[in-house]
């Protein structure tokens, strides 16, 4: 193995409580701006804690050829398109003059789909098996994300999701 090989950032791509897009994140960053708030996206009436990191103001469809693909993907995996694509426009780099086959993606997911694992268990007890969406396994496992990357962008490179419990 070469010891000299470097890997080198070209791109960043963010999204996150403080900005979704880098801009406004480094901008809100700099300013020492909290993103730290009320939890909005669900009730927390039943909850002592009531405030969180929460991404606001994101629309998948901005990320996405189509609708359909939206739907048949969970958020992590939303955020991670994004987040990716962001990066490469960053980057500057031009796709068609890259070896595809050298050209890796790794996104790592603490647990993945969560959300569509809590939608389908409830469809489940609350409507029965034939309510449950074929895409669940598809939706919630955590190497999804550098897939749905990798597809996108016809990447044939090492495909992975590094997962160490609350260090990732």
């Amino acid at each position: 193995m070469n010891s000299e090989r470097r890997v080198v950032i070209t791109g960043l791509g963010v999204i996150t409580p403080i900005g979704n897009d880098l801009e406004t994140f480094w901008k809100n960053l700099v300013e020492g701006k909290s993103g730290i708030g009320r939890i909005q996206a669900f009730d927390t009436a039943n909850y002592d804690c009531k405030i969180g990191g929460e991404v606001r103001d994101f629309d998948p469809k901005n990320f996405f050829n189509n609708a359909k693909d939206v739907r048949r993907t969970d958020r992590f995996v939303q955020l991670s398109m994004a987040a990716a694509k962001m990066s490469i426009r960053d980057s500057g780099l031009d796709l068609e003059k890259v070896n595809r086959d050298r050209f890796g993606v790794i996104v790592s997911s603490g647990i993945g789909g969560l959300k569509t694992l809590e939608d389908q268990f409830s469809a489940l007890m609350n409507k029965g098996p034939q309510r449950v969406s074929a895409f669940t396994i598809p939706m919630l496992i955590s190497n999804m994300a550098s897939g749905v990357i990798s597809m996108e962008f016809g990447l044939r490179g090492p495909n992975m999701c590094i997962v160490t419990a609350c260090a990732t």
